[in-house]
């Protein structure tokens, strides 16, 4: 049985990919430090044989006994309340983790995927965004810290590659939404259902015209385990490139929650992008792979999901797991 790493296991994005390993038969680590995670999103994977859990982060030096087949680095905070409420730990685990990890994989002979994001591309100057586009990114504003994060993950995954012939694949995430999202993690998919849950107003912020494209979360697994097996080193969109504007996407959430809230507007935060569209030519070509789940029926899944929270659940507001790194 081969084995995969998955860090940020606990996570939104990582638990999902680790049901698909274990669906595909691999023997999965997960590693997670729980500073935004959860552990009930793997809860489900603990009485299994081909699961083991971890509770580390991986910004400290990591160490695995054995063989490893595979290593999926996607442990980092991935949303901007978190990752503007623990900038020094969202850093670390962008440049000391991902160090650590490439280290651990050249030490295993093993292959490695990074996650890096759309946010490589900041405020894009062009649209859609493809690969070769270097971005419009402030390094000291403050969504720099996960931004530039990622575009050192990505710069000294391909030093490894180019210097060390480690096998390396860079995957570049465009917003994806699905089940196990926080409904209070900041992004707009969890915040518009969240807000029409509670009876709250819609908040949009800036007067609603920025765009965004959203790929549900079964599509954007099967275009990160493509790439992982494909032979291309380099980054690869994967996202949806059907794009909305926030203010349309807040109506469309009303009507399908049935709700008679508002859209209230407040002001766009710093760095904020205004556009937010993949270009998936490489992802066609490369992958054979396209989005297939259309949006209407994705949000319904996850509106059902969001539906069946506890009261708890949907009324926290704050994570419970965050500390400041005051290093």
């Amino acid at each position: 049985m081969k084995k995969v790493l998955i860090t940020g296991a606990a996570g939104f994005l990582g638990s999902h990919l680790c049901d698909r390993f274990i669906k595909e038969g691999y023997h999965v680590i997960g590693m997670d430090n729980l500073i935004t995670g959860d552990l009930k999103n793997i809860a489900h994977l603990f009485p299994l044989e081909q699961f083991e859990f971890h509770h580390h982060d991986v910004s400290t030096f990591v160490h695995l006994e054995g063989k490893l087949d595979y290593i999926l680095h996607f442990a980092s905070p991935a949303s901007p309340i978190d990752y503007l409420k623990i900038p020094i730990e969202t850093l670390k685990v962008g440049s000391l983790g991902t160090l650590n990890l490439l280290g651990l994989a050249k030490e295993k002979n093993a292959r490695i995927l990074v996650a890096s994001t759309s946010e490589v591309y900041g405020d894009p100057l062009v649209h859609p965004q493809n690969e070769e586009y270097y971005g419009n990114v402030s390094p000291v504003g403050p969504r720099g810290v996960y931004d530039e994060a990622k575009r050192f993950m990505e710069s000294i995954t391909m030093a490894y590659h180019r210097y060390h012939g480690l096998e390396t694949r860079i995957v570049r995430i465009f917003n994806t939404y699905g089940s196990r999202m926080r409904l209070n993690d900041g992004r707009v998919v969890p915040a518009f259902m969240g807000q029409a849950l509670r009876g709250e107003d819609l908040t949009v912020f800036g007067d609603g015209s920025q765009t965004r494209s959203f790929c549900y979360i079964d599509d954007q697994v099967e275009g990160i385990y493509r790439l992982l097996f494909s032979d291309y080193p380099e980054p690869v969109n994967i996202g949806n490139p059907h794009e909305t504007n926030i203010k349309e996407f807040a109506e469309e959430i009303i009507a399908l929650t049935g709700t008679n809230q508002k859209v209230i507007y407040k002001p766009l935060p710093k760095d904020d992008p205004l556009q937010r569209q993949p270009d998936i030519t490489k992802a066609k070509e490369i992958l054979g792979w396209e989005p297939k789940v259309d949006r209407k029926d994705g949000l319904k899944i996850v509106y059902d999901y969001f539906k069946s929270l506890s009261p708890m659940e949907l009324q926290k507001k704050e994570h419970r797991n965050f500390t400041s790194d005051k290093e």
